[in-house]
This record gives structure tokens, C-alpha cells and sequence, in this order.
């Protein structure tokens, strides 16, 4: 694989968190912090990682998959897709409007390219994707599945009987990934219902583990390379991956308050004014 152009890839990382922003203030609704935490992660996934077409086919045969379990952050999927060039960006301005195809939550009637299944019901992505990489081993496809999770989605039982299935099947297909804030709607994660020690808890289950700083894009293509690396050893892989919600902008770092609450008009400018605009606001 070539070498990632680093000052091209921050540029599409500033102009996507601008994109979120004027999404979620638009509506005036949506969930801004956990989106921004996570751009440099779909940055990197999209236009380096991730083997994938934007003529898209719904089977993904022959291509790698991604699914977002944590749907909630669909503005940073929808501006990523926009930007990877699946549908115009003009279309992000329809972001949570009525008979939108860019619902606040990834659905699939619409139509929309990129979405493979609805999803935002917390617990279930993890399965979903593990089925997906099930069926690339029976169909012969060497192509990887990629999945995200929330950490106060860790919460829930079904993600850990996921995780038993794909240990015991030794699903060397799968890397799964854990946006790491340590925030979730109701506060800190660790106030509401602590994890303890995530990683050996994965470790535990029979994953593969590796950290890394999701808000350091140098880290955060290093980290998914070597995650590839790592399916050698035979077992599905776990990327802890530390955040911080509302990164990128001074005033919703850090605070589980941005977890799903717009920006006024006031609090839009300042954080334009700390984006760079680098491939034209749509």
C-alpha cells in the first residue's frame, strides 16, 4: 500500500469536522461530539485503509466492509461518505429533514450509498459484522470487515456474546474498533456503569487488543495497519481506540454534554473559526 499523504488526509479531517458541525446546527439536532472524536478514524479508514468502491453494490463482494454500531454518529459517516465521493456533498445540507435519505440515525430504505444496515440500536453492530465476515469466509472473499463501537456501548450483553462467537470461530477477518471518550449521553462512563479494565476484558474473550490516540491521525493509520498485521495470529482483533468527544473544537471537548446537542448560531461561528475550510463547505 502507498504511503498515506498526511497533509492531504488533516485537510479532509478539518473540512469534515466543518461539515459536521453545519450539519448538526442546521437541524438543530444531531450528535456532535462523538462525530468530531472520530473523524481522523474515518479519515484514515476511508481514503487509505478501507478497500472500497463508491459505485457502490449493496453485497460488497470483493471489498472490504465497514458497519457503524454506534449509528448516532452518522453526521462524521454521512460527511465522510459525501467526501469519498459515494453521493454530492450538497446533500449533507438535507442532514435530518424530513424525507431526507440522511436520517439521524444510518438506515437502509433510503437508499442511501454506503449503508449496508440500519443501525444506532446500541449492542448489535458487532454481530452484524461478524455475520458479514462469516459469509466473506463462505463465499471465498479475502476482504476484511471493519466495525465500530461506542465504549459506554460495551454496556450491553449482546456485544460480549459476539465477541465469545468470534473468538471461538477464529475470525481472522474482523477488526473491530472502540471509540474510546470515556463519555456517554448520561456522563462519564465510568459514573454511570464502569468497564474496568476494557482491555483485558477483550484480552479475556480471546481478541487480540492493541490502544492507540484516535486524535493523532499519524497514530490512528499505524494503528489500523498494524491491526491487519495482527489477524495473522488467527483471532479477530480489538482496537481500543482513546478519544475525546468534541475534539477539534475548544468548548465540546471533553464533555459529555456534546454528546447529542446542536450548536446555536453563536457557537457555530467559533467553531468555523477554528476549523479550516480546505476542500469548500458544501
Amino acid at each position: 500500500m502507498a504511503q498515506p499523504d498526511l497533509a492531504q488526509l488533516k485537510k479532509l479531517s478539518s473540512q469534515i469536522r466543518r461539515d459536521i458541525v453545519r450539519m448538526v446546527h442546521a437541524c438543530q439536532s444531531g450528535h456532535p461530539g462523538g462525530s468530531l472524536g472520530c473523524t481522523d478514524f474515518f479519515v484514515a479508514l476511508y481514503f487509505h485503509i478501507l478497500k472500497h468502491n463508491p459505485k457502490f453494490n449493496m453485497d460488497g463482494k470483493g471489498e472490504d466492509l465497514f458497519f457503524l454500531s454506534n449509528g448516532h454518529i452518522s453526521p462524521v459517516w454521512y460527511a465522510t461518505l459525501a467526501r469519498a465521493g459515494y453521493f454530492d456533498a450538497k446533500e449533507l445540507s438535507t442532514f435530518r429533514f424530513l424525507n431526507t435519505r440522511l436520517q439521524g440515525h444510518p438506515a437502509t430504505h433510503e437508499h442511501l450509498p454506503g449503508i449496508r444496515v440500519a443501525s444506532g440500536s446500541l449492542g448489535q453492530g458487532l454481530s452484524v459484522a461478524i455475520g458479514a465476515a462469516q459469509a466473506k469466509r463462505l463465499n471465498g472473499d479475502n476482504n476484511l470487515v471493519y466495525v465500530l463501537m461506542g465504549d459506554g456501548e460495551q454496556q450491553e450483553g449482546q456485544v460480549w456474546e459476539a465477541a465469545m462467537y468470534a473468538a471461538h470461530n477464529k475470525m481472522n477477518n474482523i477488526i473491530a474498533t472502540i471509540d474510546y471518550n470515556g463519555q456517554q449521553i448520561d456522563g462519564p462512563v465510568d459514573k454511570i456503569l464502569s468497564l474496568l479494565n476494557l482491555k483485558a476484558k477483550w484480552e479475556s474473550f480471546g481478541w487480540t487488543v492493541q490502544e492507540f490516540n484516535g486524535n493523532k491521525l499519524a497514530d490512528v493509520l499505524s494503528g489500523l495497519e498494524n491491526a491487519k498485521r495482527l489477524l495473522t495470529q488467527g483471532k479477530p482483533v480489538m482496537n481500543l481506540m482513546t478519544t475525546e468527544m468534541g475534539f477539534g473544537v475548544d468548548y465540546m471537548m471533553g464533555s459529555h454534554k456534546w454528546h447529542g446537542v446542536a450548536p446555536n448560531d453563536e457557537e457555530l461561528k467559533k467553531a468555523l473559526a477554528q476549523l479550516e475550510e480546505t476542500l469548500g463547505d458544501y
